[in-house]
């Protein structure tokens, strides 16, 4: 059965389209195509919010001392935009970006380990760290970022001065980068 619709169109002449219907479910439309649906069941939204999450399901080897190194994800828990490729993240829809990750060392190390965001090659928030004496470093980040929708990207890079070379502790949960869009533009 055929919802009742309300189009805000550009197409043609543009303005506001109605197409009424005996279903007693109204969708919300955008150039014909939906956002929302309400109904007796409530609100659903169906903007392409795009969403990612991902992990390193083995160890990252090799990470140099004191030098910022990116973070490498083999495993893909979901991409709702196929945004989400080679390690990077790169939303196709403008707005406001909500990044949590988690670095962990598989490496007894004395010293510090931080996280940090970078948007377009750039640091951009950094995560806190835990300064230990032989143990396993930990750095976690929570940051909200802007997306353009076209040209911005993100990645995760993690950074140690405990004067070793290191390891991330590859699996399920220790080592994980995501991120949700919270807003539009």
């Amino acid at each position: 059965m055929p919802n009742n619709i309300i189009n805000a169109s550009s197409s043609g002449s543009g303005g506001l389209i109605t197409t009424a219907a005996d279903s007693g479910t109204l969708e919300l439309q955008s150039n014909g195509t939906t956002i929302a649906t309400i109904s007796s069941t409530g609100l659903q939204q169906n903007v392409g919010a795009p969403a990612f999450s991902a992990y390193q399901s083995t160890s990252q080897t090799g990470i140099a001392n004191s030098t910022w190194t990116k973070q490498t994800y083999d495993t893909e828990e979901y991409d709702t935009n196929s945004n989400f490729a080679s390690s990077r993240f790169t939303p196709t829809v403008a707005g406001y970006y909500l990044f949590t990750a988690s670095v962990l060392s598989d490496t007894l190390m004395s010293g510090r380990l931080f996280c940090a965001l970078y948007k377009n090659g750039t640091v951009f928030k950094q995560g806190a760290g835990v300064q230990s004496s032989s143990a396993r470093l930990a750095s976690i980040l929570s940051a909200v970022a802007y997306a353009n929708g076209s040209t911005d990207y993100f990645e995760l890079y993690a950074f140690s001065d405990a004067g070793v070379t290191w390891i991330t502790n590859g699996g399920f949960s220790p080592n994980y980068f995501q991120a949700s869009m919270i807003r539009s533009a």
